[in-house]
């Protein structure tokens, strides 16, 4: 498989990117509602929040990544059985899905910036707290984390399905392409 993306197919970076952020999403997901139950004594209580931090500064970078990457190798054109309405539809989608994604992240940045104290990232840095002491500053980033959270899920879901529906109902190869497979003809 090549690295790049050609007309006919995701590359090998885009692939890796593509499938990467989905399940760090899902996972980040999972322990974002599993560290909400955690107990004041439980021994998770500060590493959870601390990985979830970790791993979310992490994607931050990923993401900056997959959008320069985006850049330097664009996406394969829509398959030929796609309509304008489809093909506007699958545009709006995946803005959607970025511009929620970074919010999302900005707001755990600013949930945990509040207090002016960086975030550490795995132990090996911090990353400072360039924003911090605005009004309510982690309670509005929290709900705005918390309800974009579940936003992105869902319609992450409603993608998953929307490239499903492609694979077996309109029978082309959108879902094999972004698999790295090069489309049949």
């Amino acid at each position: 498989m090549q690295l790049r993306n050609s007309p006919a197919r995701y590359g090998l970076v885009s692939v890796i990117l593509h499938w990467g952020v989905a399940l760090t999403v899902f996972g980040m997901f999972g322990l974002g509602i599993w560290m909400v139950d955690l107990g004041y004594y439980d021994a998770w209580r500060k590493a959870g929040p601390d990985l979830h931090k970790s791993i979310g500064l992490v994607l931050l970078a990923v993401m900056l990544l997959r959008m320069v990457w985006r850049f330097v190798s664009p996406p394969p054109p829509p398959t030929p059985n796609q309509g304008p309405r489809t093909r506007l539809a699958a545009k709006a989608g995946h803005l959607f899905l970025y511009v929620v994604l970074f919010v999302v992240m900005i707001a755990g940045y600013l949930i945990s910036t509040a207090d002016g104290v960086g975030i550490p990232v795995f132990g090996l840095f911090d990353v400072p707290a360039l924003v911090s002491g605005l009004p309510n500053q982690a309670d509005v980033a929290g709900d705005i984390h918390l309800y974009l959270a579940w936003t992105l899920v869902i319609f992450a879901g409603l993608h998953g399905l929307a490239a499903l529906k492609h694979h077996f109902i309109d029978r082309d190869a959108t879902l094999v392409r972004m698999l790295g497979r090069k489309a049949k003809p």
